[in-house]
């Protein structure tokens, strides 16, 4: 053998020796198995199976990877709390030409709307920033991820650089993962929120897929609502201003066996702190059900943070969700270390 396939061999089964002792190292202390690569960190476990993306269409879960064991159903979009740009009310119309990369903000459509609105920082994470670095935290019970982002846009007057940071934890033995998405805010604002889809878009061919969408503050809609595209503000919509609060902040929707028909579980995105959200959308666009979700919308000082934190998961039944909605409910952020996890709640 040559001296450069020979060393070529040590270093693989060193590589592959290194690997096996790193999945072998998660699964006994978190009951998951872990692995990383150059693209994504993958999970499994006894119940459930997600992957990270660090490279690409990013922040989240990883489109098409959140697995419920128990039934075979995979998450139907483009991923599982995906983030967006951070914004405020009014137009951007009178300065659109001088902003940067996808800063400007066009509406009066059926995509955004008649609400008028405007990007203060951008771009958009999950597009745009397309490396991420997230760090798994291994612990006893549970596999954590964190990762954070610093925008690089930001419109005239205001200042770039504020900082996204997520946290996603994944208990052992849960069939839902929790998470958390604050911003710490290089800007001031009267009006200040962040755009996300919670708990992600739903790609469908004429409802073939899912048989129906249950919001907390509208109740059960059929598929059959969602044939044809309109508007976000045109039916579905929740507005916290005009709405107000209500008990619980549950989106959901009710996967189906598109060769069966078969109703299969429920994919839900639920906001622990109701108050949180001042804006949520359910609308048909070309192709998909668009779950945009909207944070903050107050107040906020340069140097401050604002955020929300979410189950995210696979249930059974609209009672399974409400029942582990009020067990978590009211906080705002998430915590995590190897020593634990914990939902806390945070100055907005």
């Amino acid at each position: 053998m040559s001296p450069f396939l020979s060393n070529l061999m040590r270093h693989s089964m060193a590589l592959c020796a290194a690997t096996i002792s790193f999945i072998h190292a998660a699964g006994a202390q978190s009951s998951f198995t872990v692995t990383e690569t150059d693209e994504r960190i993958t999970l499994r476990g006894v119940v459930l199976e997600a992957s990270i993306k660090k490279k690409g269409y990013v922040s989240g879960v990883e489109a098409g990877s959140f697995l419920d064991r128990k039934t075979g159903a995979r998450d139907l979009g483009f991923g599982l709390d995906i983030q967006d740009w951070i914004m405020e009310p009014g137009s951007d119309a009178a300065y659109r030409s001088q902003l940067p990369g996808d800063l400007p903000y066009d509406y009066n459509n059926t995509y955004h709307g008649k609400t008028p609105k405007r990007s203060i920082e951008g771009p958009q994470i999950c597009t745009q920033a397309k490396e991420l670095k997230p760090r798994v935290i291994q612990g006893k019970d549970f596999v954590g991820i964190e990762q954070s982002w610093n925008y690089t846009l930001a419109a005239p007057g205001k200042q770039a650089g504020s900082e996204w940071k997520q946290t996603l934890v994944f208990p052992a033995g849960k069939r839902y993962f929790l998470s958390s998405d604050r911003i710490l805010s290089k800007n001031s604002g009267e009006n200040l929120f962040f755009r996300q889809d919670m708990p992600g878009h739903l790609k469908h061919e004429g409802g073939d897929n899912f048989s129906e969408i249950y919001l907390s503050y509208r109740g059960r809609i059929p598929a059959s609502e969602f044939a044809s595209d309109f508007a976000p503000d045109e039916k579905f919509n929740y507005r916290r201003d005009r709405d107000g609060v209500p008990k619980r902040m549950i989106r959901a929707y009710r996967t189906r066996d598109p060769k069966t028909g078969a109703d299969g579980p429920w994919l839900a995105g639920m906001t622990l702190n109701p108050s949180d959200t001042s804006e949520a959308w359910c609308h048909q666009r070309t192709g998909y059900v668009c779950f945009i979700h909207e944070v903050g919308e107050r107040p906020v000082k340069a140097g401050e943070s604002f955020g929300a934190a979410y189950v995210v998961g696979w249930f059974d039944s609209i009672e399974e969700m409400e029942k582990v909605y009020d067990q978590y409910q009211g906080s705002n952020a998430l915590e995590a270390s190897p020593a634990g996890w914990s939902l806390v709640t945070l100055a907005r």
